[in-house]
C-alpha cells in the first residue's frame, strides 16, 4: 500500500476515533456504577449496572416529556415537509415575479440564528395567552425546519427531468397527476435526508421550549435531561442514562435512514 493511502487511513481513522469517543464514553458511562464514573483513573471493564437507566426513566412526567417530544418533533416534520413539497415545486418548476427575492430569502431565514428571536416569541406567545402551548411550539419548530426543507427538495425536483412531467402530460396526466405520479417517487432520498434533519433539530431544541413552556406537562425531553443536577453536584450516571435514551432514536433513524439521507443531503445541495 502506498505511503500517501496509509497516511489517509490512519487520518480517517482518528478522525473516527475523535467523533465515536465520547458517544462510547457516554453509553459506557451510563452502565457503570455511580462510584466508577468518577475515578481517578478511566475504567474500561466494568460490570455493567441498569440502575442509571432506572433513575433516569424514573422520573416524574417522564413518558409525559416522551409524548410532548414526539408530538412536537413529527407534526413540525410533517407539516416542513408538505408545505416545502408546494414551495420547492414552484421555486423549481414556474417562473414568477419575485422567485429570486423568495429563493434568497429562505437562504437568509436558514442562516438566522433562531436563539435571537426567542425573546420576541416569548412576548408575542405571552400577549396571544399561548405559553406552555404545543401547538405553537410545534408552529416555531416547523418554522425553523422549513427553510432547509425547501431548499433541499429544490435541488432534487429541479434535478428531475422536465421531459419525464411533459411525457406524462402528454399521456393524459395533469400537472398534479404528473407531480404525484413521476416527481414525487423520486423524491424519497431528499424527503429522507430533510425528514431527518428536521428531526435532529426539533428533536435537540432546547431554548424556545425553556423560555416559552415552564409549565413540567407541556416541556420536551431536553428539559428531563436538566433534572439530574442538585444543590450537591450533578448525577453523572443518571445524566449519561438519559443522554443515551435521548440519542437513540436518532440514531435509530439515522442508521434506518442512512443510505438515502447522506446521498440526499449531498445531491440536494449541488442540485438545481
Amino acid at each position: 500500500m502506498r505511503p500517501a493511502t496509509v497516511a489517509k487511513n490512519l487520518g480517517a481513522l482518528v478522525v473516527a476515533v475523535v467523533f465515536v469517543f465520547p458517544v462510547y464514553w457516554m453509553f459506557s458511562s451510563a452502565l457503570k456504577p455511580s462510584g466508577q464514573i468518577l475515578s481517578k483513573d478511566p475504567v474500561f471493564v466494568f460490570t455493567p449496572t441498569l440502575d442509571n437507566f432506572t433513575k433516569a426513566t424514573g422520573v416524574d412526567l417522564f413518558w409525559t416529556y416522551v409524548t410532548n417530544s414526539l408530538v412536537v418533533t413529527v407534526g413540525a416534520v410533517a407539516l416542513a415537509l408538505v408545505v416545502a413539497l408546494a414551495a420547492s415545486f414552484a421555486i423549481a418548476r414556474m417562473k414568477f415575479k419575485g422567485r429570486k427575492g423568495l429563493v434568497l430569502g429562505v437562504m437568509m431565514a436558514q442562516m438566522a440564528p433562531w436563539e435571537v428571536m426567542v425573546i420576541a416569541m416569548y412576548m408575542i406567545a405571552r400577549d396571544a395567552e399561548m405559553l406552555n402551548s404545543l401547538p405553537l411550539l410545534t408552529a416555531i419548530y416547523f418554522v425553523m425546519v422549513l427553510p432547509f426543507t425547501i431548499w433541499t427538495l429544490r435541488g432534487f425536483i429541479a434535478a428531475v427531468p422536465v421531459t419525464l412531467e411533459e411525457a406524462a402530460q402528454i399521456d393524459g396526466c395533469t400537472r398534479g397527476q404528473a407531480f404525484r405520479k413521476v416527481i414525487f417517487p423520486l423524491l424519497a432520498p431528499g424527503l429522507m435526508s430533510t425528514s431527518l434533519f428536521g428531526f435532529i433539530t426539533a428533536w435537540n431544541e432546547f431554548a424556545m421550549v425553556l423560555i416559552l413552556n415552564k409549565d413540567k406537562t407541556a416541556q420536551t425531553l431536553p428539559l428531563w435531561l436538566t433534572q439530574f443536577q442538585t444543590a450537591f453536584g450533578n448525577d453523572w450516571g443518571a445524566t449519561m442514562a438519559a443522554s443515551s435514551l435521548f440519542a437513540v432514536p436518532v440514531l435509530v433513524i439515522f442508521v434506518f435512514l442512512q443510505r438515502k439521507a447522506v446521498g440526499g443531503m449531498t445531491a440536494g445541495a449541488v442540485k438545481g
